[in-house]
């Protein structure tokens, strides 16, 4: 097989194997240090990858800076490796087709596609559009369609799960391999969405989820920390680089790790 259909095979596998823990990277470094600690797979995350070049999230990120993003980091990692693409990069489901294509060919197996404050039909389109491409050019791609339903509060608590469940029927019967539904917390919830989207379930690493194993009895198929690593690098840097401005002190923290860092990126045979 390719690398593309091995590493492509080893991620809808790791969907079966409990929850599949998702420690997103935002640039090459994270990733290699993250791989390193025993990650079955690399996934981003789009507000940190964004900050990292410079952009806020939001679909700001020029599509050319995601693509050197992700080739740095595809360069110095094994494991499979999934993006955050937040809407595609653009309206025309043409054009996140062949966004998706490109990210393919980097080395990508696995790509987030949401809905946001979009309707469900235009994620629907999208989702079609990578369809017939990937049947088309021969590759694959597991496409976790997220939808903000919990997140921007998109429907009264009481119809959240019903919606959730709408949408996910939707964008199964559009091609996608599995839902994300940041912001659901509750575990009846949790459990009505796990039985009824027939999709595998990604959830978002939030204080109010119940622990790892509830999770995997409640049906949960994977686990993301989002932005929250990506956060608090950059808390932890601010509060030390304010130290330092100062009273020229770098305030407590980790030291003496050059060496370990440097050594993270040796050439590999």
């Amino acid at each position: 097989m390719s690398s593309n259909a091995e590493h492509a095979a080893l991620f809808r596998r790791l969907h079966t194997e409990g929850v599949l823990r998702l420690a997103n990277a935002w640039d090459a470094g994270s990733a290699r240090l993250i791989e390193t600690l025993g990650a079955k797979a690399i996934a981003t995350t789009s507000a940190g990858l964004a900050w990292s070049r410079g952009y806020s999230d939001g679909d700001t990120l020029p599509f050319a800076h995601l693509q050197t993003a992700v080739a740095e980091i595809a360069r110095v990692v094994r494991v499979p490796l999934t993006v955050d693409m937040e809407g595609g990069y653009s309206d025309e489901p043409a054009a996140v087709a062949d966004h998706v294509e490109r990210l393919v060919g980097l080395g990508v197996v696995g790509i987030n596609l949401e809905d946001g404050a979009g309707t469900p039909e235009a994620l629907c389109a999208k989702i079609v559009a990578i369809r017939e491409i990937a049947a088309r050019n021969g590759f694959d791609v597991f496409v976790n369609a997220r939808t903000d339903v919990y997140l921007r509060g998109l429907a009264p608590p009481e119809q959240r799960v019903a919606t959730v469940l709408e949408r996910a029927a939707r964008y199964r019967e559009a091609g996608a391999d599995g839902l994300f539904v940041p912001g659901v917390t509750e575990a009846d919830d949790i459990r009505g969405i796990a039985n009824g989207a027939g999709l595998p379930l990604n959830v978002l690493l939030r204080a109010a989820l119940p622990p790892i194993e509830a999770l995997e009895a409640l049906g949960v198929a994977r686990l993301s920390a989002g932005s929250d690593l990506a956060e608090a690098a950059f808390g932890q840097t601010r509060a030390l680089a304010a130290a330092f401005l100062a009273d020229g002190r770098a305030g407590p923290g980790p030291r003496s790790a050059y060496g370990e860092l440097n050594a993270l990126f040796t050439p590999r045979d």
